[in-house]
């Protein structure tokens, strides 16, 4: 069986700096942090971590129709928002869309949170569904970010949604890169998408990973700092879009990179505690999968969410794989863990490194921790040769994921 080449030839962002990959891309080459207080949230019983990167207010009513917008929460807009700028960028067709040819693997942690608490508002007092309209369901399905990228752009080709917390955009993109190199599909809008909400927050507090850097809002989080104390939750969306090589070159679409392996692997051993060996055998699969072995990785983009034990054990990992040597960086300083969205927010950063032969740095990397320093911890912007990139993203139920994008090469 002939296996595709898989290209990247689009890409659409909406991050906690705005709508559009341009902003996401300067906002982090200008090193801006995107974190706030968010005081308004003291008034919630318990919840120790007032912090967050949530995406500003959009204007979205030119851009989205309000009977597609009945059906989406905030997630399922950035989602939407997204993908029709990849789309515009890769400069896709409406028949080519609606050929069948064309799928959409899309996740997130869960259905809109927002939407979760409208429903529930209502429903629990008098157990009482009167009053509660139609659409709230299509918000809070699991597959809402999806479901509503198909209906806005007229998709009819394979819709799937990864529903994996914080790896949910990396196992879309790698299902993406799955069906286009089988040949299932000729093409794949791919990645996550997520919003920031107290009772998201709420869950990694409860579990002890949020940060509590309260009064110092912009100095967290910090990834693989001696001083972190956790996780800031962040919100929005990046979509790719994925495509067989030939194809593309057929029709002369730009090409921004190739992702040559997929690595996907669970950590039995705990179901929130992180393990470098499961760490370990994503990156190692994903690299086997490309043909590679770790010397030939140039710069490793970490999952590093600013927790004690995770920093510290991806950092193991990557040593292990690639070496102490390997370039290592997390931009989760720079707009949150941004969930089910992150490993495609970060691919765009990636995409936009290898375009411009320069990585950059891990945003409150002060006081590196001895115990993460295994590796080149990277804390401030170096021009570097780079040609492949491993990209990291892990999930609380041992999920472990990992990518590899190369720098095209025809």
């Amino acid at each position: 069986m002939s296996l595709n080449r898989v290209v990247i030839t689009g890409c659409g962002a909406v991050s906690p700096y705005g709508q559009g990959a341009e902003a996401l891309v300067e906002g982090v080459w200008a090193s801006r942090s995107t974190v706030q207080a968010m005081p308004q949230w003291g008034r919630i019983e318990g919840l120790n971590s007032l912090l967050a990167a949530p995406v500003p207010e959009l204007s979205v009513k030119e851009v989205l129709s309000r009977n597609l917008r009945r059906t989406m929460g905030p997630m399922a807009v950035y989602a939407a928002l997204a993908a029709r700028e990849a789309v515009a960028q890769a400069a896709l067709s409406e028949e080519f869309l609606a050929s069948g040819e064309v799928g959409v693997a899309v996740g997130s942690t869960t259905g809109s949170p927002s939407a979760y608490e409208d429903f529930y508002r209502r429903y629990l007092p008098d157990e009482a569904i009167d009053g509660i309209k139609s659409g709230e369901f299509f918000k809070i399905m699991g597959h809402s970010c999806a479901a509503n990228i198909c209906l806005t752009l007229g998709i009819r080709g394979e819709q799937w949604a990864p529903v994996s917390a914080c790896a949910s955009a990396c196992q879309a993109i790698g299902l993406g890169y799955l069906l286009v190199k089988s040949g299932r599909q000729q093409a794949v809008l791919c990645g996550g998408a997520d919003e920031v909400h107290p009772s998201v927050t709420g869950v990694f507090d409860v579990v002890r990973a949020a940060s509590q850097s309260n009064a110092e809002p912009a100095s967290a989080p910090r990834p693989f700092d001696r001083d972190r104390d956790g996780v800031v939750c962040g919100g929005g969306s990046g979509i790719l879009v994925l495509e067989n090589y030939q194809a593309a070159r057929a029709r002369g679409a730009e090409i921004l990179g190739e992702i040559t392996g997929f690595g996907n692997v669970s950590d039995s051993e705990h179901i929130a505690n992180p393990h470098e060996d499961a760490m370990a055998g994503a990156m190692r699969k994903a690299l086997a999968e490309a043909g590679l072995d770790g010397s030939r990785v140039d710069y490793v983009n970490a999952h590093a969410t600013g927790t004690l034990q995770g920093d510290r054990a991806e950092a193991r990992a990557i040593g292990m794989v690639v070496g102490p040597e390997a370039a290592v960086s997390s931009c989760k300083g720079h707009i949150g863990h941004t969930l089910g969205a992150a490993a495609a927010l970060e691919s765009i950063l990636v995409l936009e490194m290898l375009r411009r032969q320069e990585i950059v740095p891990t945003l409150n990397l002060a006081n590196p921790d001895p115990a993460c320093a295994v590796v080149d911890l990277i804390d401030k912007l170096e021009k570097r040769n780079l040609k492949t990139v491993l990209k990291n993203n892990f999930a609380l139920g041992g999920v472990n994921s990992a990518l590899v994008i190369g720098r095209f090469e025809s």
